[in-house]
């Protein structure tokens, strides 16, 4: 296995309920009255993108917002949140992370979401986790795509000088896991805190804790 990629921020530090927090503070700010309750914000899951998940509920019911500008508040208050939250890295990731330096494989953090959102997590994790610790961090501003659009992990592959085959992509969400299996790589689903209903029947395999040792049996070329 010559690289692991972490396909969000949430393989790395359950952030979920936070980023859920973050959207009903956002919407109290605009003058909004609504409010994702758990149930409501598990159903929206299974699609990503913070400003087009905005969009698509106000016309849902029958509103009309800035949705750029409402995800923009909840971008600010999700990072404000994390400072504080005493927020940790998931089970098994600094072991893996660590296994991974020890025996040459790279780190990569493939993202799409702003880096200032990556700067905020990095920050809330040190000195656990560093942006050293990472040889390569895709987010917003590397491509225009976002997942499922297959574009930041071919950006990564490309860059790591890597192959697809001898990489493994983790990931906590359903687009994430298409867009790593249209890139050809083999994904690992690790379901966050909301994401554990969801059917990651396209990832090769579902762990509750990341293993050094078992993510390299996952790879096309093991």
């Amino acid at each position: 296995m010559s690289a692991i990629l972490f396909g969000s921020i949430s393989t790395i530090a359950d952030t979920s309920e936070l980023q859920r927090t973050a959207f009903n503070r956002a919407f109290a700010a605009h003058g909004l009255d609504w409010n994702w309750d758990r149930d409501t914000y598990l159903g929206m899951l299974e699609s990503s993108g913070g400003a087009k998940r905005i969009a698509e509920y106000a016309e849902s019911v029958g509103a009309t917002v800035d949705a750029k500008a409402v995800h923009e508040s909840k971008s600010e208050f999700f990072r404000e949140s994390l400072a504080g939250s005493g927020v940790r890295p998931r089970s098994g990731v600094i072991d893996t992370m660590k296994a991974a330096k020890d025996k040459g494989s790279k780190v990569a953090l493939v993202t799409t979401t702003s880096p200032d959102n990556v700067g905020a997590l990095v920050a809330a994790l040190g000195p656990d986790i560093t942006v050293g610790d990472f040889d390569l961090i895709v987010d917003s501003s590397t491509v225009d795509q976002p997942k499922p659009d297959r574009a930041a992990y071919s950006y990564a592959i490309r860059t790591l000088d890597e192959t697809a085959e001898s990489c493994v992509a983790i990931e906590d969400n359903l687009n994430g896991v298409d867009a790593a299996v249209a890139s050809g790589l083999s994904c690992v689903a690790f379901p966050n805190e909301n994401t554990a209903g969801h059917d990651f029947a396209k990832a090769a395999q579902r762990v509750d804790r990341l293993d050094f040792e078992e993510l390299q049996k996952v790879t096309r070329t093991a």
